[in-house]
């Protein structure tokens, strides 16, 4: 994809304005121009992939050890009580760049930000349904 096409791609070839965190050559991290929270950071691979599963294993493993090197930083420069990591792939999971990335970001206790269970923490599954889940996905994982 153009870096024109995808402001990603135009921050990962340096055609856009971005505040540069740390770069490996395989990926890179930036400050959010949205700051849900101060300190909020995205790390993205540079090759344009659009979602989780267009990774290839080399970039996944490089997003996350980026996210626990700028995390580390996070702590080290913010202190936050809290942090979380968090990605989003495909539209219904509220993905609005289509180019992987990672969010990072410094929480702090009633900050209004990710209420995870809005209607409340759901009821316990039956042991017998999460095995059927975990037994059809170890078949997939198998291949």
């Amino acid at each position: 994809m153009s870096a024109a096409a995808c402001p990603f791609c135009g921050i990962s070839a340096r055609e856009a304005p971005a505040a540069i965190v740390a770069d490996d050559g395989l990926v890179l991290a930036f400050m959010d121009l949205r700051q849900a929270v101060p300190g909020h950071v995205l790390v993205a691979p540079h090759r344009h992939a659009a979602d989780l599963y267009a990774l290839t294993s080399d970039e996944a493993a490089a997003s996350m050890r980026m996210a626990q090197q700028v995390a580390r930083a996070l702590r080290a420069e913010f202190d936050p009580p809290g942090l979380n990591l968090w990605q989003s792939s495909g539209r219904a999971a509220g993905q609005e760049v289509f180019h992987f990335h990672l969010h990072v970001q410094p929480r702090c206790a009633g900050d209004g930000l990710l209420r995870v269970y809005p209607g409340g923490v759901p009821t316990p599954a039956k042991a017998g349904e999460l095995e059927a889940m975990a037994q059809a996905l170890r078949m997939r994982l198998r291949g």
